[in-house]
């Protein structure tokens, strides 16, 4: 099921051209990581474009060097007689500006100062992610995406290339994502944010070269990760099981419980990867998301798109529950869209598409999928 011999490289895409953010700022200039796997025909006209959530970068699939102890977070999916088939398709995976994992955002260097920009990098959107993705493509000479798939956040942009950018777009599988975040999640952002911005050593903001508020940023993941599992899986993984083989409970406030110390992990591996600032302001993108914004209404947001749906919830995610999905599908087909919808059953929570166990539950309906937007577009 791994790539584990598929050596791929991570690219850069630069552009010099200003670009005008939905907040009012311009970003100056920006650059894109991205990873491209597979071929592209001579029609160019078999590119997907799969898209992260959250934490997540340009490493979708394969592994970097033979040391690499694992391969891409889409591993399971992209590759040659996978769903996504490198075979048959030519895969780009983007990240996503205000990431710190190769692409621009606030840890990165404001080409104006010389200096980190920190909070002086301008507040973006899920629009103005899409925004700069579709330079992206039209550097790589595409005019038009076969598929645009990603789950969570991912999903959000799938949604949002479908209504920014209709006319590059032939189909869309949006996965475990939602029109607009609910008051719950953006509680539990907000959480997050505070957790980084009250850690002593945030310094609002300007941290770098300096010590980072890992504390702040351990505890919005671990805040985070909760929600990304479900009630079922925490019992089946943990219980209440203790570290300690004796069985005997400590009496003090040490990390004692199994699920405590999973949690600490989560946090502890996470900064080492990740920048406090961008946390903040990609949840800020997701909090800003909302389909029915300026229109007041989803059927009015989806009155123009031309692209087929693949709509796909998870029966356990709480996070974004199954019914913001189905608010989906039923404005596309109050439109009369070409709409498809499943609910996975699962019990592994928000992030069952990231999990092998429930890896061909989703790719029985993306395999069939493809293949027809595949098929229409080559008559």
């Amino acid at each position: 099921m791994k790539n584990a011999d598929k050596l791929v490289k991570t690219e850069y895409f630069t552009s010099t051209d200003p670009l005008p953010l939905e907040s009012g700022h311009i970003l100056p200039e920006f650059t894109l990581a991205y990873e491209t796997y597979g071929t592209l025909n001579a029609a160019r006209s078999n590119a997907i474009l799969v898209l992260h959530a959250l934490s997540g970068d340009a490493h979708a699939a394969g592994i970097h060097s033979a040391s690499d102890k694992k391969p891409g977070w889409w591993d399971l999916y992209i590759g040659p007689g996978k769903p996504f088939d490198t075979d048959k398709y030519f895969i780009i995976s983007s990240n996503v500006i205000g990431s710190c994992l190769g692409s621009t955002g606030p840890a990165s260097v404001n080409p104006k100062t010389g200096k980190f920009y920190g909070l002086d990098f301008p507040i973006i959107t899920i629009k103005d992610m899409v925004r700069a993705q579709e330079r992206l493509i039209s550097h790589l000479g595409i005019d038009t995406l076969l598929c645009v798939s990603g789950g969570s956040m991912g999903g959000m942009q799938a949604l949002e290339w479908t209504i920014t950018f209709p006319d590059r777009v032939l189909s869309a599988i949006p996965i475990a994502t939602t029109p607009k975040l609910s008051p719950q999640s953006i509680a539990f952002h907000e959480v997050g944010r505070q957790a980084i911005m009250s850690d002593p050593n945030w310094n609002f903001g300007n941290y770098y070269n300096k010590k980072p508020p890992t504390k702040g940023l351990a505890l919005a993941r671990m805040i985070g990760h909760i929600t990304y599992l479900s009630d079922t899986v925490m019992h089946e993984k943990f219980g209440r099981q203790l570290k300690s083989e004796t069985h005997k409970y400590s009496y003090d406030f040490l990390t004692e419980f199994q699920v405590e110390s999973y949690l600490h992990h989560q946090g502890d591996t996470f900064v080492k990867r990740f920048d406090a600032n961008s946390y903040l302001y990609i949840t800020k993108a997701m909090d800003y998301f909302d389909m029915t914004f300026e229109t007041s209404s989803l059927e009015k947001t989806f009155s123009s798109v031309t692209a087929k749906f693949l709509v796909m919830s998870i029966s356990s995610d709480w996070l974004f529950p199954s019914y913001q999905a189905r608010e989906l599908v039923d404005a596309l087909k109050n439109n009369y869209k070409d709409v498809s919808y499943v609910e996975i059953e699962s019990e592994h929570g928000h992030d069952s598409f990231l999990i092998e166990k429930d890896f061909e539950k989703y790719a029985k309906f993306i395999v069939p999928f493809l293949n027809y937007i595949h098929s229409e577009a080559q008559n």
